[in-house]
């Protein structure tokens, strides 16, 4: 699937829930939340039918998000049968890791051996902080099983924010040196809820990297393995059994090379994450619409995608999108 500017569009990100069981203060605020109802979301058979017109289009991977994906009832059997749709190469999961160990050997049996985990601190009280709650040792249980059950790769996603956790940095750095683990470092977005978080607490990518260089050696590895690969800028750090991965959407915009298309919880199809233009496929499913009539809206959302977006790290009135994070699925 090619967009109006020749970028080939092959990657999907599929919220399944919007509902968390973590407050992450940059995501999901205990306040002002709405969680949308049972009616209100995708069916499975409905996100099984979705993906599957779409890997008929040329897509080739799916990443299952929420909210939290392992909060949803059957969410094993959903991810199992996703390993049933002919073309789809690749299937991975993000979580916030606090479901993690009880069920990681029925994800990886399940078929899903790639990862990634939020985490934005090591430190339990910062983490119960940043989470609203959440219990940090839940998560490091749940990735060193995933670690010796034999996930492979287990990337951990950082989002840095300056005076809460940039501290935190090289204590990552060193997570990554000691472990076969990609550490990836994200700059803050505005979202939601997370307007004057932003303007308070956005930190640079490069003052991340500026920050590890100065106790390690790293690396730059050239080029994507994948067309489908993410846009996460991947360093070995020497001597080091991990990567460091850095992701700068403010900063840096990688839009020339974005491949990718995210479909919400409750069923719109958004081309760019930091746009609020999208498409309704839920109402069109609803409507028992043809797989004919179901490619032709994906490709309407693959022409709304924009060629960059317009927000950057400079402005002081940043564009808030009208979502939140949690809803959009990252």
């Amino acid at each position: 699937m090619l967009d109006k500017y020749r970028r080939e569009i092959n990657y999907l990100r599929v919220s399944i829930t919007d509902r968390c069981n973590l407050h992450c203060t940059y995501c999901r605020p205990k306040e002002g939340i709405s969680i949308k109802g049972h009616d209100d979301i995708l069916r499975y058979e409905e996100i099984i039918r979705i993906i599957s017109v779409a890997v008929e289009m040329g897509l080739v991977k799916v990443r299952v998000t929420g909210g939290e994906p392992l909060v949803r009832r059957n969410f094993i059997g959903f991810i199992a049968s996703l390993k049933n749709i002919a073309g789809l190469r690749d299937i991975s999961l993000t979580t916030n890791g606090i479901l993690l160990e009880k069920f990681t050997r029925d994800i990886f049996n399940a078929g899903i051996h790639r990862i990634n985990i939020s985490l934005d601190s090591l430190k339990e009280e910062k983490y119960k902080t940043i989470t609203g709650g959440g219990d940090l040792r839940a998560v490091l249980r749940g990735i060193e099983k995933s670690r010796k059950i034999g996930f492979a790769p287990i990337k951990i996603n950082t989002v840095v924010m300056k005076g809460l956790n940039d501290d935190e940095v090289l204590d990552f750095a060193q997570m990554a040196f000691e472990n076969p683990f990609q550490i990836r470092f994200i700059e803050l977005m505005p979202f939601g809820q997370a307007q004057e978080l932003h303007a308070r607490n956005y930190i640079s990518i490069d003052c991340i990297r500026d920050t590890i260089s100065k106790r390690y050696k790293i690396d730059e590895i050239e080029g994507k393995k994948n067309s489908s690969d993410g846009p996460a800028k991947i360093f070995r750090l020497r001597e080091g059994l991990g990567e460091i991965g850095f992701i700068s959407p403010l900063s840096s915009h990688f839009c020339a090379t974005c491949n990718r298309l995210r479909l919400t919880a409750d069923g719109k199809l958004r081309s760019c994450l930091l746009s609020d233009d999208e498409i309704d496929l839920k109402g069109q499913l609803r409507r028992n619409c043809t797989d004919a009539e179901l490619k032709k809206y994906i490709y309407e959302a693959i022409t709304l995608k924009p060629g960059h977006h317009h927000i950057t790290c400079a402005e002081t009135h940043l564009k808030k999108c009208q979502r939140g994070m949690s809803t959009i699925g990252g």
